[in-house]
């Protein structure tokens, strides 16, 4: 049986993250991934430019757009459009290429990753290291696991950690060759065709990532109706592309996300951003704060992992609890939300500071929201 100081479970951005930065501190990793490859993920792949601060090389490889420009529309009409600040500060990545440079980065300085390693059960000793067992019978020994499998892990709240009560948004997404009508650099946000949600536009090199979700209750999105209409608007068939539907755990409320010598990381601990469903930066953010926590407690400079849980409710919950609040209120009456919230003359650079890392919820939500509900009660 192969033993290490870490064990990770699973390879995408969150796993991925938190291996590299836990190899780089010369801590032994081990990743254990179900997949044999890189698989196409139902993701956007937006992400705040600020996440290259998290690492010491260059994303720019996985950068396959660099987004300057932000266009909103009601209906298809109606039409917002918001100028990103800076140089750079929203960019369009394909996941399966982020995933692959993060994981190699981390071989590279020494991880191993166990492809094929579908996790059957995850026991704990009476020495306190665990004991991982895959459906093929393999084992790995560990003083600490990183859960880091997505929104269909089964493993947080067996160990009790992340939300509760999970909370889900459904979406469905297609990947598309050509540009269409989307301008270079530019990006598309589409509220009032999706109930209780909105659509999105993100362009990648020769193709573009488009998608539909919804994010109060649990009804299935609509999405050939809605696509129906957004393709052609786009510029494209209506029936072009392969559709993907998935459902991303949301963030859901301040939760622990540490336990004796085990954490939870990424989409596995509902930290997807429940307003606009973006996942990436959370994810990369959770495995850089989860490599830091288990380095200083593996080293003897900690007790347990709580700073873990704390500086992710710091970093990253006081910002969304505020985001769940704009997102009842906001997607139960869009109608005002989209002419108060992202028609206001102020609006379009509010919205592009948040998606470029650089303002949180919490900096605009009261005024959205007692503008949203004075206007509602009219």
């Amino acid at each position: 049986m192969s033993s290490v100081d870490v064990a990770i479970i699973g390879a995408g951005a969150a796993g991925s993250s938190a291996a590299f930065h836990l190899a780089n501190a010369g801590i032994k990793v081990f990743v254990l991934e179900k997949n044999h490859s890189f698989p196409l993920r139902p993701c956007g792949g937006g992400m705040a430019a600020s996440i290259q601060n998290l690492f010491p090389f260059s994303l720019d490889p996985v950068i396959d757009e660099v987004i300057r420009k932000v266009e909103f529309s009601w209906c298809l009409s109606d039409k917002v459009i918001a100028e990103l600040p800076g140089s750079s500060p929203f960019w369009i990545v394909k996941r399966e290429k982020l995933d692959e440079l993060l994981i190699k980065k981390a071989m590279s300085l020494g991880t191993e990753l166990l492809d094929l390693f579908d996790v059957k059960e995850i026991q704990r000793l009476t020495s306190g290291e665990w004991i991982i067992t895959a459906q093929d019978g393999r084992q790995v020994q560990s003083r600490s696991i990183v859960i880091a499998d997505g929104s269909k892990s089964p493993w947080a709240s067996k160990f009790n950690l992340g939300p509760k009560k999970l909370h889900y948004a459904s979406t469905t997404s297609v990947r598309l060759k050509g540009r269409g009508s989307l301008e270079e650099g530019t990006s598309r946000f589409e509220f009032g065709l999706v109930h209780h949600g909105f659509a999105w536009a993100f362009p990648i090199q020769d193709s573009v990532n488009i998608g539909v979700g919804t994010f109060i209750g649990n009804q299935a999105v609509e999405s050939e109706k809605i696509l129906n209409q957004l393709l052609p608007s786009l510029g494209f068939n209506a029936d072009a592309g392969i559709r993907q539907d998935s459902q991303l755990r949301v963030w859901n409320g301040h939760s622990t996300l540490h336990g004796n010598g085990i954490l939870v990381v990424g989409d596995a601990a509902s930290l997807c951003d429940p307003f606009l469903a973006e996942g990436l930066r959370p994810s990369l953010i959770s495995g850089f704060e989860a490599a830091k926590a288990i380095s200083n407690w593996l080293k003897g400079n900690t007790h347990d992992l709580s700073s873990y849980t704390k500086s992710m409710r710091v970093k990253w919950g006081d910002s969304m609890a505020w985001g769940r609040r704009i997102s009842q209120v906001f997607y139960r009456f869009p109608k005002v939300g989209y002419q108060l919230g992202v028609k206001r003359h102020t609006a379009p650079q509010r919205i592009a500071q948040i998606l470029s890392g650089k303002m949180g919820y919490g900096d605009i939500a009261q005024r959205v929201i007692k503008r949203l509900l004075f206007q509602r009660n009219k």
